[in-house]
């Protein structure tokens, strides 16, 4: 039996955030957990699965192979986390959820919080031959960096962050209302333990600057609108030490003078005289790599579409080529000189003789509008 896509599993669109997969799978294991359903034997089944879309999606490259190659592009084996344990993965799902409410990893005393950088998107608009044959190229973003000067840590040199008056440094205070009591980040500090009486010229006190950076990125050959390329660590830096998001290059194909793309097929109006319509002949298209003949039966109608099989793109997640679709469009002379009038006209009175056998469509759509209209 196939494998269910894992975002699929996890309920999550594919741009979705590290956030949201985990509180997904948290959900999940929950509700599927055996332990809380023993009289279920599918629960182990959905809570395995689970799991191991988990631990795929939460690990950035195998994430990343997973989104160009899908299934094939992973270790089947590497998600199952050995056979039958549901102790580790229970209790990691779970372990940090106070820590993530109150802002410190398990409500610890005396820890500073660390958070990961944010990610970031960018829109690279790049052309149809381009998605069709790969390229690699420059972009330059802007971005949140470590402080040079103080080294992220926001204070001023020869100082260092003191320890909160407030929350004598435990990142978090406690209020009392009636009979509960409620823990949270603390005001002064925001969580973090430390203020910073003298705070780093550079940054302001906030470890982190604005920066430019310049990054290489290789596009694959067979890139679609709307396809993602993840830069693993190319985000904003953390905060207190904490790792760097990850950048989502966003690609945008520009519109194409002469093809229209759908999926890995290619589609294109071919403009062809009157002449040859109803004559036939040969006529000669453009694809993607040059140029390639094709042969107009007589008497072809306007709208008539002719394939030419591979002459299309190679998707990324695909093995073969897609096709070309060229669309005749039986073009209407114009400036017409009255020896051309003359010789039209003619031509229509000889059509007119025996209208049934020179014009069938015409014939039938005026029969259809007669009984039409009784």
């Amino acid at each position: 039996m196939s494998k269910r896509d894992f975002y699929e599993i996890l309920g999550v669109n594919k741009d979705a955030s590290d956030d949201e997969i985990k509180k997904s799978y948290r959900k999940l294991a929950m509700k599927f957990h055996p332990d809380r359903n023993p009289d279920n034997p599918k629960a182990e089944e959905h809570f395995k699965e689970a799991k191991e879309a988990y631990e795929i999606l939460s690990d950035a490259s195998k994430r990343s192979a997973y989104d160009q190659y899908g299934h094939a592009g992973v270790n089947q084996q590497a998600g199952m986390g050995g056979a039958g344990g549901f102790g580790g993965g229970f209790a990691d799902a779970f372990g940090d959820i106070f820590g993530d409410i109150f802002g410190g990893a398990g409500g610890g005393r005396g820890r500073s919080n660390v958070y990961r950088g944010a990610d970031l998107r960018y829109n690279l608009e790049i052309s149809l031959e381009e998605a069709a044959r790969g390229t690699e190229t420059k972009i330059r973003i802007p971005t949140m960096a470590e402080c040079d000067t103080c080294h992220g840590s926001g204070a001023k040199a020869g100082s260092k962050p003191e320890t909160c008056p407030t929350c004598a440094g435990h990142g978090q205070v406690r209020m009392q209302q009636g009979f509960f009591s409620i823990q949270q980040a603390c005001p002064k500090c925001h969580g973090s333990g430390k203020v910073i009486a003298h705070p780093c010229p550079t940054c302001q006190g906030s470890g982190r600057v604005k920066q430019y950076k310049t990054l290489a990125v290789k596009i694959p050959s067979g890139v679609d609108e709307g396809d993602r390329i993840r830069l693993t660590g190319e985000g904003e830096a953390g905060v207190n030490g904490g790792p760097s998001g990850d950048l989502y290059v966003v690609i945008q194909i520009k519109a194409h003078a002469v093809f229209q793309r759908d999926h890995n097929d290619l589609h294109c109006e071919m403009p062809i005289s009157f002449t040859t319509a109803a004559l036939g002949g040969e006529i000669e298209i453009p694809t993607l790599d040059g140029h390639a003949k094709i042969n107009i039966p007589a008497e072809t109608q306007s709208g008539k579409v002719f394939r030419l099989r591979g002459k299309g793109i190679k998707g990324v997640r695909s093995s073969t080529h897609g096709d070309l679709m060229c669309h005749m469009v039986v073009e209407t002379p114009v400036n017409l000189t009255e020896r051309q009038r003359e010789l039209l006209r003619e031509l229509e009175t000889l059509n007119e003789q025996d209208g049934a056998r020179h014009n069938p469509r015409t014939k039938t759509w005026m029969d259809k509008m007669k009984q039409f209209f009784g």
